[in-house]
């Protein structure tokens, strides 16, 4: 069997959380999130994982996975928020000869993502005629892809910063794509978290791990970093401070500044106002 290899296409966009307050990253160019899709490569055939926001964004994968010259034959959704699928139905009709699929509980969350709601009264309310109209992956049968006979295995990481959420284990290659279970210097998004949906969180980032891969992938990461899988350790030390800085600290403001003082050059610091405005409303 040819080795497996993979290519990841980054896509810069405005967070969604805009309000920040005056503060420590007041004047910084932190105020933006990157979105990353990665193709795992055989030598004839391609697994796309997660797509990217806008139709821009959308219409620009498309031309980068074309540059690779495969066929692709599956496009992987790691979990159900709206940035990492919205472009199914722009790759399916460029690519109709590929499946984009899911587990049960990433179906779940794509398919409210899906909805008006979310589409019209949230994403695209941040990004106004830019989001595709949504197409919800297939639920895939069993709990791996294979590529070329080499297995992509669906590891459930449960609740991380949203429910139903999975990495994609490329074991031959040892390449983890986390989604949004693993940061790359970003600051996490912990809006639909509690205390105990980030101790099973903690416990997920244990297990990928323990799966002993060279390349780890995050969702968003910073694209001056690599895929050096320290950034699962890093995840678990900035959940350790949520909590810590959580007990020390008594409203939304403090908890956001006292944050941002630990991890001042990740990206996306809206994530974390948006999380500190729930945390201590």
């Amino acid at each position: 069997m040819t080795d497996l290899r993979y290519d990841t296409l980054l896509a810069r966009r405005e967070g969604v959380v805009r309000d920040l307050p005056q503060s420590a990253e007041e004047g910084s160019d932190l105020r933006w999130v990157m979105n990353t899709a990665t193709l795992i490569l055989g030598e004839r055939d391609a697994v796309l994982v997660d797509t990217f926001t806008t139709i821009e964004q959308n219409d620009e994968l498309i031309e980068w996975i074309k540059g690779h010259g495969r066929t692709l034959t599956h496009i992987y959704v790691t979990h159900g928020h709206g940035d990492h699928f919205y472009g199914i139905g722009q790759l399916l009709d460029a690519f109709p000869g590929a499946r984009a699929v899911a587990t049960a509980g990433t179906v779940a969350g794509a398919r409210v993502q899906a909805g008006d709601d979310y589409r019209d009264g949230f994403w695209g309310r941040l990004f106004p005629g830019q989001i595709p109209r949504p197409v919800v992956p297939d639920e895939l049968e069993g709990d791996h892809i294979l590529l070329e006979g080499h297995e992509l295995r669906v590891v459930e990481a449960g609740h991380t910063d949203t429910k139903g959420s999975t990495v994609l284990w490329a074991p031959d290659a040892r390449l983890v794509v986390g989604g949004d279970v693993v940061y790359n210097h970003t600051h996490m998004y912990l809006a639909e978290t509690d205390a105990a949906s980030r101790v099973e969180w903690v416990a997920a980032l244990r297990a990928v791990q323990d799966l002993g891969a060279r390349h780890v992938v995050a969702a968003h990461k910073h694209p001056d970093r690599d895929d050096d899988p320290v950034i699962v350790q890093q995840s678990i030390d900035y959940l350790a401070d949520v909590e810590d800085t959580l007990a020390t600290t008594s409203n939304a403001l403090e908890f956001y500044e006292a944050m941002l003082a630990r991890h001042p050059h990740r990206a996306n610091p809206g994530s974390l106002w948006g999380a500190a405005k729930v945390f201590r409303p």
